[in-house]
């Protein structure tokens, strides 16, 4: 039965919706090419300007005959897309997207780096280029295990306020594809490069949220002597109240930093102490 409804649950379910524009992708680091990215791994990181959150289905089979005239499905596999199209930004710098995965591909097809100018080699010298540029070349692609990354790529999905997020883990990637990017003497663009990755599965990890008492991860204050702290009713983070709350868990310490604290309370918390209990900081 349909139940009347108040405007703030209307706005609380409606008006907060999830933005496309706030997300971040990793690339993983082969480390076979590790010297064409240098340092800059995190520039390519951040110079991915397009993707896609992954799908799957459920492949099914039909059962006709439990039940007569009833037809069911019965799920037996998860398929995943077979790719993952992510469009990067070329910098006018190093043309570092470009180098990156034309090494990384060059690497899967046991290519000589050393002669290949997009994998950091320099440039052909006159002893080496007759094997690449003749004809009669021919290639020998490398073991699977060797150039697939097992983990590293995946895509965080996260809002404004860093309060939410959802990162989602892509097992066993390589680089299919490198779409060609069209340059003319027309007006300037940016030139931007989409590669396809592939890859068998991913998995969707979403950090816990934090939660007092009971908060897993051994929190410890790094303050050196107590602190007696006011924490305003919606304010952020410890450290935007002066206090530094150090916990083993990264992703953990990234929900921890980012909630929203709900009470306007004091409390005092002595340094060095992981004994949380009795403390209620009402984190949302």
């Amino acid at each position: 039965m349909t139940k009347p409804r108040s405007v703030s649950e209307i706005k609380s379910a409606l008006l907060r919706p999830a933005l496309t524009s706030h997300f971040q992708v990793t690339i993983p680091f082969p480390p076979e090419i590790k010297d064409v990215l240098g340092t800059g791994q995190d520039g390519l990181n951040l110079a991915c300007s397009d993707a896609s959150l992954p799908g799957s289905q459920l492949a099914t089979l039909e059962n006709n005959n439990d039940r007569t005239g009833v037809t069911e499905k019965h799920a037996y596999r998860r398929q995943f897309d077979d790719r993952i199209d992510l469009t990067f930004y070329v910098d006018a710098k190093e043309y570092t997207s470009i180098r990156f995965f034309e090494a990384w591909i060059s690497y899967i097809m046991n290519e000589d780096l050393q002669s290949n100018p997009f994998a950091g080699g320099g440039g052909p010298t006159p002893a080496q280029q007759p094997s690449l540029a003749s004809r009669a070349y021919h290639y020998r692609v490398k073991y699977p295990n060797d150039y697939i990354a097992d983990q590293g790529l995946s895509i965080t999905k996260f809002e404004r306020d860093y309060q939410q997020q959802l990162t989602y883990e892509f097992i066993r990637s390589f680089p299919l594809s490198i779409s060609s990017m069209p340059v003319s003497f027309d007006a300037s663009s940016l030139l931007k490069l989409t590669v396809s990755m592939s890859y068998i599965r991913y998995i969707v990890i979403s950090p816990p949220r934090a939660t007092i008492p009971g908060l897993p991860g051994s929190p410890t204050f790094s303050n050196q002597s107590s602190v007696n702290a006011t924490l305003p009713f919606g304010s952020f983070g410890l450290n935007q109240s002066g206090i530094n709350a150090n916990l083993s868990d990264p992703a953990l310490q990234s929900a921890f930093n980012t909630s929203q604290f709900t009470k306007l309370n004091t409390y005092n918390l002595p340094a060095g102490s992981n004994d949380l209990t009795g403390i209620n900081l009402g984190i949302a």
